[in-house]
């Protein structure tokens, strides 16, 4: 079947945790992930959303709630790079342009690992054009390329076209997947996802394995 696709940005990190963990699911399943970057701020405009963050300020206990469902899942997969941003929330617009222009380079797996690995690893303000640069030059990517192609009406337009495309498909947020026709959100819906693509790979021998991978 078709790629599972993988609506991203990196201003999430709850998508941030579903990247650690897709390769296993890779390997497990035959599945594979096309990561489609989308700007979390426009499906939000869209949407009429917000981030945790904002919506359940007010709500008491509910934030604390959303923070040990995220240790329990760092726990449950063995994520220990994993770091709170204290620059959070960070604006990403430059950073998902980078995405659309590290594809059209040849370079998009190496710039996706990186900047995440800044964003929720390193705790880097990604926003500050000055760290996204020197980001890039030590990563060894082509920094002055990529800075380049981002501003281009080619690389603008898709990154729009992208979030377009989410949302019309029924996006409100990331980490969104698409399986065939089958839309999932959240990193506690990853099991679905793995389960929806062997159901409609014909593989359902295999879901015995996900339930014991998740045990």
């Amino acid at each position: 079947m078709d790629k599972i696709k993988f609506f991203f940005d990196f201003g999430s990190p709850n998508a941030f945790l579903c990247h650690k963990i897709l390769p296993a699911v890779e390997a497990r399943s035959g599945a594979v992930f096309d990561y489609v970057p989308v700007l979390l701020g426009g499906i939000f405009k869209m949407t009429g959303n917000q981030s945790p963050f904002t919506a359940f300020a007010s709500i008491k206990n509910k934030l604390d709630y959303e923070q040990l469902e995220t240790r329990r899942f760092v726990a449950r997969h063995g994520i220990t790079s994993f770091r709170s941003n204290p620059h959070f929330p960070i604006n990403t617009l430059q950073l998902m342009r980078g995405a659309v222009a590290a594809q059209a380079a040849g370079v998009f797996a190496q710039y996706v690992d990186e900047v995440y690995a800044c964003m929720w690893e390193r705790e880097r303000k990604m926003d500050d054009p000055a760290v996204f640069r020197s980001t890039l030059v030590d990563a060894g990517l082509p920094a002055e390329k990529l800075l380049e192609l981002a501003q281009t009406d080619d690389v603008k337009s898709r990154l729009v076209a992208n979030t377009e495309s989410a949302v019309s498909v029924g996006a409100f947020g990331s980490p969104t997947f698409l399986v065939g026709g089958e839309l999932f959100f959240g990193k506690d819906r990853l099991r679905d996802v793995e389960e929806e693509f062997l159901r409609q790979s014909g593989q359902r021998g295999g879901i015995a394995a996900i339930h014991h991978a998740a045990t």
